[in-house]
């Protein structure tokens, strides 16, 4: 069965971003011209995923709308003539995307907040991605390969990337058991640990915020008991599914951004902006203006 569905955790409260999230969801904040919830349908949709599986907060409906279609103002669009802001508008759910939402009662951790999806998903395999971490890409998606390599050996797929060592403390890290890895190549995990002490991290390779998980997952976390920060961690479920079969770390070919803080925002709309097709080289000449 392969990968068509993806499920992007959206009930959190975005504390980390306030006080812009406090009253607009965190998900739906800017970068450049598009929220930052858009760039990572696009992301799925680019890797063949067609179903985007909500988990929210009934303080996050901006989200839901924002997929739905508003007939008003497409009309509004077509009478005016402005065709090229109509096809913007029509581009952010294709007709091949299918989106639903579930709710997450209450904040118990990732793990919890994926397994709220169980309902949805049922018994395919699946990807999770982080609505607040952006990849960059370049060439092949990475989360293209990350499915493509899922359908080919059926072995779930977590997206590392290096991160100082100084860092480690602030993520999922992965254990090798030494074995090389380059951007762009898969190496099967010996374990994952969920942000360990710099003294015990097992390497550097920090997990992003991309898995692609089979539905065994949802068993495990059914049987998952609250870890890290009291929170039922995905992080613990998938060392439980390492005991019962392969799964293989992915590392990161393109570039991430923590759009979940207030410096990686900042730094993402650097990204984004000096690469953009009409704004990018005015936004240099801006940049080089403000240098100090």
């Amino acid at each position: 069965m392969k990968v068509s569905k993806a499920v992007l955790p959206v009930a959190g409260l975005g504390t980390r971003f306030l006080p812009a999230s406090k009253a607009i969801p965190k998900e739906m904040v800017t970068v450049v011209d598009k929220p930052v919830i858009q760039y990572v349908v696009e992301e799925a949709l680019a890797a063949g995923i067609t179903e985007i599986v909500l988990v929210t907060h009934a303080s996050k409906k901006a989200i839901e709308d924002h997929f739905d279609i508003n007939y008003e103002l497409e009309a509004e669009l077509e009478r005016r003539g402005k065709h090229e802001l109509l096809e913007v508008l029509r581009s952010i759910a294709p007709p091949q995307l299918k989106v639903s939402a579930v709710r997450q009662g209450r904040a118990l951790g990732l793990g919890h907040a994926v397994a709220c999806a169980r309902p949805v998903v049922g018994d395919a395999p699946f990807a999770v991605l982080l609505p607040d971490v952006l990849v960059k890409q370049g060439g092949t998606p990475d989360l293209a390969q990350m499915t493509e390599r899922f359908n080919q050996t059926g072995h779930a797929q977590i997206m590392v990337e290096p991160v100082p060592m100084e860092q480690v403390h602030q993520y999922g890290v992965v254990d090798l058991g030494g074995q090389p890895i380059q951007p762009g190549g898969m190496a099967a995990m010996q374990r994952v640990v969920e942000k360990p002490p710099r003294d015990q991290a097992p390497s550097n390779l920090a997990v992003v915020g991309r898995y692609v998980l089979p539905a065994r997952i949802f068993d495990l976390l059914d049987q998952t008991q609250p870890g890290a920060g009291g929170e039922i961690q995905l992080t613990d479920a998938i060392e439980a599914l390492l005991a019962e079969q392969t799964v293989e770390a992915y590392q990161l070919q393109a570039r991430s951004f923590d759009c979940g803080s207030k410096l990686g925002y900042l730094e993402a709309t650097l990204a984004y902006g000096t690469a953009h097709a009409q704004l990018g080289e005015a936004f240099k000449a801006l940049i080089r203006q403000y240098q100090v």
